[in-house]
C-alpha cells in the first residue's frame, strides 16, 4: 500500500509551479506613490520597500537593494552586504564586502531606523538553503521559459566554456597537454571543476593516488598560462607528509611533469623573457633546453608549515622535488588578514584630507 502511494506523491511534488515554491509578494511598502521601480526586475525578483533619503531614492528587494544619489545609481546584492550601522542619528552606514561603503541620511531619526530593520530583516542568515534568491531565480526562469542554458547542471555548456577558455590560452592539446574527466560529477574533490588540465604523460590512476596526498584531495591542476612565454600557473593543496615524512613517488612526479610540459609547450615569443619565469642553472642567464625550474609558493611562513604536521599537513620537501624551488610568504592567519582587510576597508571610506 505504502509502494501504491508513493509514486503520487512524487508525482505531486513534480508539478509544483515556482509562485507554489517562491511565491513573490505583490504588495510592497512604499513610502511615496509618485516613486516608481526604479530596475527591471529579475525572475523571481519582488520589490520589498520603495521610498527616498534626504538625497535620493532606495529600492529593495528579495534579491537586491538599489541607491540612488544624485546622479550616481548603486546595486547591492544583498547577500554582499556584511554591516549595517546607524551612524550620529541620522545616517545608515552599509560596509560591502568587496569594500564599498555607503552612508544613507535621512530626514528623522526614526526614518533611518526603519530602513535599518528592513535590511536587518533581508540580509540576516538565512534559515535554509533554499531561502537564497539563486533558488527562486531558477525556479521562476524556467517557468517562464527564459534562457537558462547557462543555468544548473549544464554540462555541455560548462565542457564549451572550458574548451574555449583552453584554445584561448593555446595549450598544445597533442602531446603536451590533455583535459581529464576524473573528476566528472566530483568524485575526485568536491572543490575542484568537473574538467582538470594536466601533463598528458599523467594517467588518472595516477591523479587518483596524487589526490589521496593531497590535502582536501586538491591534486596539482593547472589553471593558467602565458602564451608568450609557456609559463603555467597550477593550483593545489598542501601535501600530508605528517611528522613522518610520507612521500608520493606520483604526486613527484606531476610536479615534475609540469615542469617538462612548460619546456615542451614553450609559448610564441622566442624573448629571454622567459628565464625570468623559469631560470635555468645556466650562468650565462639565457634560456637554455634544460628542464625549468618549477617555483612553489607557500603563502604560510615556513614555521606553520612544519607545525601543521602535526595535523597530518606540511610543505614539499626539496630532497623529492629536485626539479622544485619552495618560496614561502609568511602571511599570518586568516584572521589577521581579515583585520587587515577591515583596515584598508576603513581607509577607503575615510575623509581623504586624514592626514595618514
Amino acid at each position: 500500500m505504502e509502494n501504491s502511494e508513493e509514486p503520487t506523491s512524487l508525482q505531486s511534488i513534480c508539478h509544483l509551479h515556482a509562485s507554489e515554491l517562491f511565491p513573490k509578494h505583490t504588495h510592497f511598502e512604499c513610502e511615496d506613490q509618485t516613486l516608481t521601480v526604479p530596475f527591471t526586475l529579475l525572475s523571481g525578483e519582488f520589490i520589498v520597500a520603495l521610498g527616498r533619503t534626504s538625497d535620493g531614492v532606495l529600492a529593495l528587494s528579495n534579491y537586491r537593494l538599489y541607491l540612488q544619489l544624485n546622479q550616481a545609481c548603486y546595486n547591492i546584492p544583498l547577500g554582499l552586504i556584511e554591516q549595517l550601522e546607524v551612524k550620529e542619528i541620522f545616517f545608515l552606514h552599509i560596509g560591502c564586502k568587496d569594500a564599498r561603503s555607503l552612508s544613507c541620511v535621512f530626514a528623522t531619526n526614526e526614518h533611518c531606523l526603519e530602513w535599518f530593520k528592513r535590511l536587518h530583516k533581508v540580509t540576516y542568515p538565512r534559515k535554509s538553503i533554499e531561502d537564497i534568491f539563486a533558488f527562486a531565480y531558477y525556479a521562476w526562469s524556467v517557468e517562464e521559459g527564459k534562457d537558462n542554458s547557462k543555468l544548473g547542471k549544464d554540462s555541455m555548456s560548462y565542457n564549451t566554456t572550458f574548451n574555449s577558455e583552453v584554445e584561448r590560452l593555446k595549450f598544445n592539446l597533442h602531446g603536451t597537454w590533455r583535459i581529464s574527466q576524473i573528476n566528472k560529477d566530483y568524485r575526485i574533490c568536491p572543490s575542484y571543476p568537473p574538467l582538470l588540465l594536466v601533463p598528458s604523460c599523467i594517467p588518472d590512476d595516477s591523479l587518483e593516488v596524487v589526490a589521496k596526498f593531497r590535502s582536501f584531495r586538491r591534486i596539482p591542476a593547472v589553471v593558467w598560462r602565458h602564451v608568450n612565454n609557456g609559463a603555467v600557473i597550477a593550483r593545489s593543496s598542501q601535501p600530508e607528509v605528517g611528522w613522518l615524512g610520507w612521500r608520493s613517488p606520483d604526486d613527484e612526479h606531476l610536479l615534475k611533469a609540469l615542469s617538462d610540459a612548460c619546456s615542451y609547450d614553450k609559448g610564441e615569443s622566442t624573448m629571454m623573457d622567459s628565464s625570468i619565469i623559469y631560470p635555468d642553472n645556466g650562468d650565462d642567464g639565457v634560456t637554455s633546453n634544460k628542464t625549468k625550474k618549477v617555483l612553489i609558493v607557500d603563502a604560510r611562513s615556513y614555521t606553520t608549515a612544519v607545525a601543521n604536521r602535526a595535523r597530518g599537513g606540511g610543505c614539499e620537501c626539496p630532497e623529492y622535488y629536485p626539479s622544485c624551488d619552495i618560496q614561502f610568504m609568511n602571511l599570518p592567519n586568516i584572521h589577521s588578514i581579515r583585520k587587515s582587510f577591515h583596515a584598508v576597508r576603513q581607509l577607503c571610506a575615510s575623509d581623504a584630507d586624514q592626514p595618514k
